[in-house]
């Protein structure tokens, strides 16, 4: 299974990491870049994208969610809760198929890109 996005709990938060300087990550963020010049794939362009793409497709993942994107990294933080967990697995789930099938992603920032609110 690819380490570049894993779930794990903490001081009472469960969290979602994501490492966008990993070498498949970083291979889909220079094609997106290529769809639209303003997805420069660091992590707080990631924290924009997954945001659009939750906001349009599972919202509920983002009831409590706090996001925490870095230059090379991005991170989701919830409390630590039955239903954040299955919100953080949920979440996971959703960027392993983004990025394993990178077309839905490929396809979003090339016909909506323009809405996305890029850092």
């Amino acid at each position: 299974m690819a380490d570049y996005v894993s779930v794990f709990t903490y001081n009472n938060h469960v969290s979602v990491s994501f490492d966008a300087e990993d070498p498949k990550v970083m291979a889909l963020g220079e094609t997106l870049y290529a769809l639209c010049p303003d997805a420069y794939m660091n992590g707080y362009n990631w924290d924009a994208l997954f945001r659009y793409y939750l906001e349009k497709h599972e919202p509920a993942i983002l009831e409590g969610l706090n996001p925490d994107p870095e230059a090379g990294s991005y991170s989701a933080i919830w409390p630590l809760s039955p239903e954040n967990e299955a919100r953080a697995r949920r979440f996971e789930e959703m960027i392993r198929s983004l990025v394993e099938h990178e077309e839905e992603l490929c396809r979003l920032v090339q016909e909506e890109g323009g809405e996305i609110e890029w850092d």
